[in-house]
């Protein structure tokens, strides 16, 4: 990223009280409780084995593999046959030509209507010999789209969403450049972006949701949405006049904005971690994290019930 659902479930585990009985003590028994998908996801997608996700690396086209599996695993289907929406590029200080991979899945609604939602899979890789994870940014993200594509899996959208896993975000929204450029489907049918790129670290369990100064229509759907218990969404980072701190065009859904398609961005404010080593599974806040990717999935449930075509 450029700028400077599942409930919320804690893990528990249930012991069976030790009784003694003739001087004998019965085995004590440890069960964890099931670990939410979407922490799963975020966990493998941030591992070391991943090598940062740069963009052609071995370490991103693994990366890009767990995603191709797990589009299959919560019911997406391809779209002209094929989860790839491919491009190529110049990374930035170089020359050379590399490809590059956009992941597209869709869930067909009752309407030829879309809803786009995104998330970048790419990082920044290694520096020095360290590696940089990304754990917030994003595999926070696409966590979160994971999890509402099995949302809908269950529950047929009015429209038809489409989620989309963009490459090469790091290098300048060259991905998502390259698909609104060169969309699968007529323009005209996309009515949303909805964009996630930083939504599980906040010291002050504050998402934003940014871009309703441009649609202000968008804010008066996404206000219908109620909150848990101590977990704050806040609307702005969106004007002219905040220079730097105006988020517009510094992720994936400034593409869209470019290209006069309308967008909601959810996103956290800069902390300590970002785009650095310690963007770590450990450091998100999962708590917040969890409680994101619900308000954000009954965002997405007010958008699709509510936007007008």
């Amino acid at each position: 990223m450029k700028k400077t659902v599942a409930l919320p479930r804690s893990l528990a585990a249930l012991v069976a009280v030790c009784s003694l009985c003739l001087g004998s003590c019965a085995q004590s028994s440890y069960q964890p409780a099931p670990v939410p998908q979407v922490l799963k996801d975020v966990e493998i997608l941030a591992a070391d084995s991943m090598e940062g996700r740069l963009p052609n690396t071995p370490g991103h086209a693994k990366a890009q593999q767990y995603l191709l599996k797990r589009f299959q695993q919560v019911g997406l289907q391809p779209v002209g046959g094929q989860y790839q929406h491919t491009f190529t590029f110049s990374p930035r200080g170089s020359s050379v030509t590399v490809p590059g991979v956009n992941l597209v899945g869709v869930r067909t609604g009752s309407s030829p209507k879309k809803i786009v939602v995104t998330a970048h899979y790419d990082h920044v890789g290694t520096r020095n010999g360290q590696i940089y994870n990304g754990a917030d940014d994003d595999a926070s993200g696409i966590g979160a789209i994971l999890a509402l594509a099995e949302h809908f899996k269950n529950e047929k959208p009015k429209h038809t969403l489409v989620f989309v896993a963009f490459d090469a975000e790091e290098q300048g929204l060259v991905g998502s450049k390259a698909f609104v450029s060169n969309l699968p489907f007529p323009k005209e049918d996309i009515l949303l972006n909805v964009n996630l790129d930083m939504v599980s670290i906040s010291d002050k369990n504050e998402l934003y949701a940014s871009g309703t100064y441009h649609y202000p229509w968008i804010r008066q759907l996404v206000e219908q949405v109620k909150l848990p218990e101590q977990f704050r969404l806040s609307f702005g980072h969106d004007r002219p006049e905040q220079g730097h701190d105006d988020w517009t065009l510094q992720s994936d859904h400034g593409s869209f904005h470019q290209a006069q398609i309308p967008f909601l961005y959810f996103g956290v404010e800069d902390h300590p971690h970002y785009h650095k080593e310690s963007d770590e599974f450990q450091n998100i806040h999962q708590s917040f994290y969890l409680k994101a990717v619900e308000v954000i999935l009954k965002a997405v449930q007010v958008l699709d019930e509510k936007l007008p075509e």
